[in-house]
């Protein structure tokens, strides 16, 4: 047992689960490989779980990596059967990918346990994350150079709907302070089964690695080095408190309609700039960047000139700027409209044409969206636009369009400026004509010239799925 935890591991394990379950949580999950730490895990749980007349239930997932998968979902199961342990299991499978083995199965294996949970209405959910895990944690976060975040390791407890997708799930470690030796020990004395997974022991994976070579050096050379490692995570998940209170004061005063005012950020020094950067990215679920990237980024930011159109290519999204203000936007598929290679493969563009018969609303998937003929009090003469050859198509610049009998004809380039469109969202705002004339512009409205006055005329609206118009 860990010096630093005090009691019998049941003991442990309850007083956990006394600070979890402050609420109405009904039900109880545990994630089960069917290892000696989750087998250790199910042992512990179901004890507890009768004797609080909680129901219990055991997610495995079967990745299909190993040629033992199907013995070891059958294990699972059978155990489960004994105790009368509600069991359910995923099937999911592995694509190759960038990230790597380690990183595809821990993302597809949460995804999975999420979901699990999802379909149960369990809204706590068991891992079995011990000290030594929390060592390894630390070291491998270490070694791949983490900021602060990363060297605090894993917490007692914590949701993680991006990794679960499950916003009500809640993830507790209970047997995080408890070194492996505690559980191989319960394990020996209550007589529990476990199975060995053949890959914990291939050192290519990079947590392996650790276990198998770095770990026993450390052991004989500090004892109990662990616990020290697991206050250092705790030291870090302190000052990583204060950082997300620092960062959450710097947000609110530069935070204007979600996007953030460069300004500002000028008077913060670049370690606060920084560190208000990532609280923003995680806010907005982005994956956090390298410090390379990130330097890179508030670099153009900084000295970018006020009035430039700064864009900064992030796996997940871009970072774009307009108006002295920052905006984390969706990277966005190109709309077939915007581009139309001709037989000789030179690109091209051409308006779509089409004529109104009375419909209520036309789709149009090239451009993104859906033209809408609502009825109104000023709009076009429903005779007249039904006799119009109408055409849909993305400006090409130079289109102009008046609003009202008073005001000046424009370009749509002036417009969208004086509305405040930013430069990436006009160019997917379609122009509906007739002829050479423009009827209608997406984010800006109506042509004035064709417009009548009266009950039963027909006004446009655009509608997209990625842009509020």
């Amino acid at each position: 047992m860990s010096r630093s935890t005090t009691g019998s591991l049941p003991d442990i394990f309850a007083r956990a689960l006394a600070a979890l379950r402050q609420g109405s949580r009904p039900a109880l999950a545990i994630a089960y490989s069917g290892g000696l730490d989750s087998s250790v895990l199910l042992h512990l749980a179901h004890s507890w779980a009768s004797a609080h007349d909680v129901a219990l239930f055991a997610f495995h997932v079967h990745h299909g990596l190993s040629p033992n998968a199907d013995a070891w979902l059958a294990h699972c199961r059978a155990q489960c059967k004994a105790l009368n342990v509600r069991f359910d299991a995923s099937h999911v499978t592995l694509q190759k990918n960038k990230s790597g083995i380690e990183a595809a199965a821990r993302k597809l294996r949460y995804a999975a346990l999420g979901a699990l949970c999802g379909r149960h209405g369990v809204e706590l959910m068991l891992t079995a994350h011990h000290l030594n895990d929390q060592a390894e944690t630390v070291l491998l976060q270490l070694l791949r150079g983490s900021g602060m975040a990363g060297l605090s390791g894993m917490d007692g407890a914590n949701s993680a709907p991006e990794l679960l997708g499950n916003a009500a799930l809640v993830m507790a470690r209970p047997l995080l302070p408890v070194i492996r030796e505690a559980l191989e020990a319960y394990a020996g004395v209550h007589g529990i089964s476990w199975i060995d997974d053949e890959s914990n022991s291939d050192p290519r994976y990079a947590r392996n690695a650790l276990r198998l070579q770095v770990m026993p050096a450390l052991a004989a050379a500090f004892p109990g080095f662990q616990e020290r490692f697991a206050r250092s995570a705790a030291h870090a998940q302190s000052a990583q408190r204060l950082l997300a209170e620092l960062a959450e004061n710097d947000l609110r005063a530069v935070l204007v309609d979600g996007t953030i005012e460069v300004a500002p950020l000028r008077l913060l020094t670049l370690d606060r700039v920084r560190n208000l950067l990532r609280y923003w990215f995680s806010l907005k679920q982005v994956r956090m960047p390298s410090a390379a990237w990130l330097d890179e980024m508030v670099s153009q930011l900084l000295e970018a000139r006020p009035g430039s159109q700064m864009l900064v290519s992030h796996p997940d999204c871009h970072i774009r700027r307009h108006r002295d203000r920052l905006y984390i936007v969706d990277k966005l598929d190109e709309l077939a409209g915007m581009r139309d290679p001709d037989d000789d493969g030179v690109i091209v563009r051409h308006a779509e044409r089409f004529v109104w018969q009375g419909e209520a609303s036309l789709d149009f998937p090239d451009y993104g969206g859906t033209l809408h003929f609502d009825s109104a009090t000023r709009g076009f003469d429903p005779a007249w636009l039904r006799v119009q050859r109408l055409h849909i198509d993305f400006r090409v610049g130079g289109e102009r369009i008046k609003l009202a009998h008073n005001r000046p004809t424009r370009s749509l380039k002036y417009h969208y400026q004086a509305v405040n469109v930013p430069a990436w969202e006009r160019t997917r705002l379609p122009v509906v004509g007739a002829g050479k004339s423009v009827l209608y512009a997406a984010g800006i409205g109506m042509d004035y010239h064709h417009l009548v006055e009266g009950e039963g005329s027909v006004a446009l609206r655009w509608e997209t799925a990625d842009l509020a118009t």
